[in-house]
């Protein structure tokens, strides 16, 4: 690699890791208000949303570093150009080819980190996403424990708590249970304790009184108790069977085998786990080819006072039309099993534009001229 290679691949890489943590920065903080929303209202606190957080940062990484690739392409080679540090490159006899030498060596760094959290990292932090989701939505003992509100741990299940005591005790509890469409039943205690008993978390309540109001005859039936024991199993929705992973959640080899294994752990047919598959091998080259697209569309034409305002926005359509049809490319291959080739029209596509567009630049607009006719 020479010196000319190591400046610009450096200079497209720093405007690369500049941009990143921007578009990082925005889809983070737009995903996490809901995500912040959901988990303290359920009764989480801070440091869940952290942890749910950081396990989300691969799969933000994982959509934003392509698009962080074409700007950084776009600003770097337009930056270079403004000061003419361009010119002095190609009036000392630097080709478009020899122009293209450095911005590969960073499509190929761009890639090569696509290619780590497609296959890695995304699969590895979804898993770990999903159990922590599980074991959190199983956890309805932190969702008692918030006092002052009215809390949801279970859909038509409604909690109020007075004040929590230091030792966990629940003072002033109310308990609606509405998941019965022909009964519901109001629980009101002074007092009340959450306990284990065989792995089963229990709301063990008294000196209270229960209303149990059937819906169809409009009677109403009240009870008073000492003590009573409420079983807080599947309050949260769980269910004794698998958890069914998501096709996303799995190594690519999986995906690609679709084998009866695979299909019953993710409960999705063959075309959906080999689009899954093969669409992690796309992205990969879809990133290495929009740097080399945004050099040829940075190329065409002559110099203007105006600047290269014009090509920047011809790069940013191009790639946009790209990315729509390998989403169309995507849903067909969904669809069938046979059609998973589709997903790599798109993506070679892009490569293939971007070559060819430095091409011309090389050659001229006309590729191939008439016998006799100089060039």
């Amino acid at each position: 690699m020479t010196l000319f290679d190591r400046y610009l691949a450096g200079q497209l890489l720093a405007y690369f890791g500049f941009f990143s943590l921007v578009l990082v920065a925005v889809y983070w903080v737009n995903r996490a208000i809901g995500l912040f929303d959901r988990l303290i209202a359920g009764g989480s606190n801070v440091l869940t949303f952290l942890e749910f957080t950081a396990l989300a940062l691969p799969n933000v990484i994982h959509a934003v570093l392509p698009v962080s690739a074409l700007v950084a392409t776009l600003y770097g080679l337009n930056r270079l150009s403004t000061d003419s540090e361009m010119v002095v490159a190609q009036t000392t006899g630097i080709s478009p080819w020899r122009l293209a030498r450095p911005v590969l060596i960073f499509g190929l760094a761009v890639a090569a980190m696509v290619s780590v959290l497609g296959h890695v990292l995304v699969p590895l932090s979804r898993t770990a996403l999903a159990e922590r989701g599980e074991a959190l939505s199983q956890d309805v003992t932190a969702r008692f424990l918030k006092e002052g509100e009215f809390l949801h741990p279970g859909r038509g299940v409604t909690v109020y708590v007075r004040a929590v005591t230091p030792e966990g005790e629940l003072l002033g509890l109310f308990l609606q249970d509405r998941r019965s469409p022909a009964v519901r039943t109001s629980y009101t205690a002074e007092r009340a304790f959450l306990v284990r008993v065989d792995g089963q978390t229990r709301l063990v309540m008294f000196d209270g009184m229960a209303q149990t109001l059937e819906v169809e005859t409009r009677s109403l039936v009240v009870t008073t108790f000492d003590d009573f024991a409420y079983d807080l199993a599947g309050l949260a929705g769980g269910e004794s069977d698998a958890r069914r992973r998501d096709p996303r959640e799995m190594p690519t080899a999986a995906l690609l085998r679709a084998d009866a294994a695979t299909q019953a752990v993710t409960r999705a047919d063959v075309a959906e786990l080999r689009a899954e598959g093969h669409a992690r091998v796309t992205e990969a080259i879809f990133a290495l080819g929009l740097p080399l697209l945004a050099l040829g569309c940075l190329m065409l034409g002559g110099y203007s006072r105006l600047g290269l305002w014009r090509q920047i926005l011809g790069a940013v359509v191009a790639a946009i039309l790209l990315r729509m049809l390998g989403n169309v490319a995507e849903t067909t291959a969904r669809d069938d099993a046979e059609l998973w080739w589709m997903l790599y029209v798109p993506a070679f596509l892009t490569v293939a534009l971007g070559a060819a567009l430095v091409w011309r630049s090389t050659y001229g607009p006309r590729l191939i001229r008439p016998r006799g006719v100089p060039a």
